[in-house]
């Protein structure tokens, strides 16, 4: 059995480049091969996966496109998702190492409310139960419970549906530690390190106004590091 990890990582073409940034930090911490697949929803629709109309709630190109991953990998084994606007910190590897049979789905178990109105590049910050749950997932993608997740479910069910994951009961749904979805402005400091995963949910240093958000500084030397080719 191959060693290599599955990770698909949500694209929006406003911020590629924070595609890369979150590709090469993961690549770069991990202590196993890392195989990275880039959700960009053009691609999905030309493959006759994807044909939702543009919602005007949906704040990046990848809002829905995440809950075709297990369709993707073929409802077999176990694959990560994260958004694009995550910093790798800590070796992807541990946190693959979390899986655990009895549930279709793990990830962080937030309580984010958050008070902005307003986050990234203007979009709207809306909250709803289980918000920011659906940012990381480690997808148990053959698990009976997931085969549900056709393109045609995906393409027809409503953000609440799919981003609560309402299509499992909730004792399907594994909790992995804070560290692996650390919500920069929400979540506590870090005790002794940083986080194994910075998530920049409100906007990050990609953008002008994002400057100076917690952990910026790495994020920075990483997209240097992108664009030196290192």
């Amino acid at each position: 059995m191959s060693d290599e990890i599955p990770l698909y990582v949500g694209f929006d073409s406003r911020e590629a480049i924070a595609y890369e940034v979150c590709r090469h930090s993961a690549e770069r911490h991990a202590s196993r091969p890392v195989r990275v697949a880039p959700l960009v929803q053009e691609e999905l629709r030309s493959a006759g996966l994807y044909w939702r109309d543009k919602d005007p709630l949906a704040s990046t190109e990848f809002t829905y496109t995440r809950f075709l991953v297990p369709h993707l990998a073929g409802f077999r084994g176990w694959a990560l998702f994260c958004d694009c606007d995550f910093l790798w910190l800590g070796d992807i590897a541990e946190l693959y190492d979390l899986r655990d049979d009895r549930f279709a789905v793990m990830c962080v178990h937030h309580d984010h409310r958050p008070p902005e109105t307003v986050k990234m590049d203007g979009a709207v910050q809306t909250r709803y139960r289980r918000k920011n749950w659906s940012s990381m997932v480690l997808y148990n993608c053959g698990h009976p419970a997931n085969a549900v997740l056709t393109p045609e479910l995906v393409n027809a069910s409503t953000g609440a549906f799919l981003h609560q994951f309402q299509w499992l009961e909730d004792n399907l749904i594994g909790a992995v530690p804070e560290t692996w979805n650390w919500l920069e402005g929400w979540c506590a400091p870090p005790a002794d390190a940083p986080p194994k995963v910075v998530h920049y949910t409100r906007g990050g240093p990609w953008f002008a106004q994002w400057q100076d958000v917690t952990y910026g500084d790495l994020w920075l030397q990483e997209e240097a590091a992108v664009k030196a080719g290192g």
